[in-house]
């Protein structure tokens, strides 16, 4: 992602800020990072439904999904998975199919894809049915104090644990899917488009370049003329500013309900990495008026004496909560709802906000500002640093790099 003036922000303070980075690069090659999901549960070995786990590798999960329906000849809707894993990396993960037999897929290779095992069992995968992920990752060219570093580090985050932010991985290609969110709770079309198109500095290719350029001139014909065809939504937006310029709202409805849920989603996680890194000084602390998070099922409490949870937040059983804002949050009290509703008002966004028309209203839920750090484990040769841990569903392998290398 190319460095902005906005996306600079993305640049969130370390819980392990006193330790110097160990440097380096991630993602030489797909092997250098590798992901298995932990299961909530096993095939049972009966049942209409074949559980496939799939690895995949330099494809997104729905492309996989995409390349088995068509080989099995069966509807992508179909097939149920529990986890969305991205295109970087390897990665292992269940897929379910409802009426086909195990052996009819077992063995199956395709571009990007292959099927190491299949059994039955009796439902049908959905998304949130894992516990965790079980990563290991190689970090090439750190630096000759990485053998210090890194164990000193890891001791940090097992005893505090790990700050849950989203990071810059949720923001787009162009770093700037929450700022499309931010002017769509704003009802502020003409700024959704113009954020939908983007900036020419976030970008390397230069016809692209020049295609924004020209739209943020007005010489909408020129843009989509140049704009490269996999940008449909851009495309699509232009063609109706086309035929009417003034139509941003119109031309903002091209966009396929499931990215203006990406957008509204980047936006929120945005805004809940700020709470992270408000409080990341006492990210292991629990405040009065908190909404604290128990680990073990993921229920949140009130907490009305803090002292009585010291020791409970001490063995991270649980931790304080913050806002994945929605119009029915349950929102905490005291100094928690002071850090966060000062957040909202930041952007001059409220609660009700959220409430969208067409399908695309954000309840809101809590999340918790750190997670447990799970069995982790090095190695280092020479300048190549392998890590393995594993975090529960919903957190990023990345929050555990960055901390290590200081490099983003």
């Amino acid at each position: 992602m190319a460095m902005t003036r906005e996306n600079a922000a993305f640049v969130r303070p370390y819980l392990t800020a006193d330790l110097p980075g160990a440097g380096g690069t991630i993602k030489e090659s797909c092997d250098d990072f590798q992901v298995e999901e932990i299961p909530a549960y096993l095939p049972c070995g009966f049942g209409d439904h074949a559980y496939l786990i799939v690895e995949k590798r330099g494809i997104t999960t729905l492309e996989a999904i995409r390349r088995i329906a068509r080989h099995l000849n069966v509807a992508e809707r179909t097939i149920g998975y529990a986890g969305m894993k991205d295109a970087g990396g390897v990665t292992r993960q269940a897929v379910s199919i409802e009426h086909i037999k195990p052996e009819a897929a077992l063995g199956v290779e395709l571009d990007g894809l292959k099927i190491v095992s299949a059994s039955l069992h009796t439902n049908k995968l959905k998304l949130g049915h894992l516990k965790g992920n079980r990563f290991r990752i190689v970090i090439r060219g750190i630096a000759a104090n990485a053998r210090e570093v890194v164990p000193a580090a890891l001791e940090i985050l097992e005893q505090r644990g790990m700050p849950n932010y989203f990071g810059y991985q949720r923001y787009g290609s162009q770093g700037n899917s929450h700022l499309i969110g931010a002017a769509m709770l704003r009802r502020d079309w003409q700024g959704a488009t113009d954020r939908l198109v983007g900036e020419p500095e976030a970008l390397r290719d230069e016809q692209w370049r020049a295609g924004i350029e020209a739209y943020q001139r007005g010489d909408l014909a020129r843009a989509l003329e140049l704009f490269p065809r996999h940008c449909r939504s851009e495309r699509e937006a232009l063609l109706r500013l086309i035929a009417r310029p003034d139509g941003f709202e119109r031309a903002f409805a091209a966009i396929h309900p499931r990215l203006k849920k990406l957008y509204l989603s980047a936006f929120q996680s945005w805004l809940f990495d700020q709470v992270v890194e408000r409080r990341i000084e006492f990210i292991d602390a629990i405040l009065p008026g908190d909404l604290a998070w128990k680990h073990v099922n993921g229920a949140c409490f009130l907490v009305e004496d803090a002292d009585m949870e010291t020791e409970r937040a001490g063995n991270l059983e649980i931790s304080a909560s913050g806002p994945i804002f929605g119009c029915k949050m349950k929102q905490p009290a005291g100094i928690p709802l002071e850090i966060e509703q000062q957040i909202l008002d930041n952007e001059h966004i409220g609660p009700a906000d959220f409430d969208m028309a067409g399908g695309l209203r954000m309840e809101g839920e809590r999340r918790p500002l750190r997670i447990p750090l799970e069995k982790p484990s090095f190695r280092i040769e020479a300048d190549r640093l392998e890590l393995e841990f594993s975090l529960v569903k919903g957190s990023y392998a990345t929050s555990l790099i960055r901390e290590i290398t200081k490099t983003f």
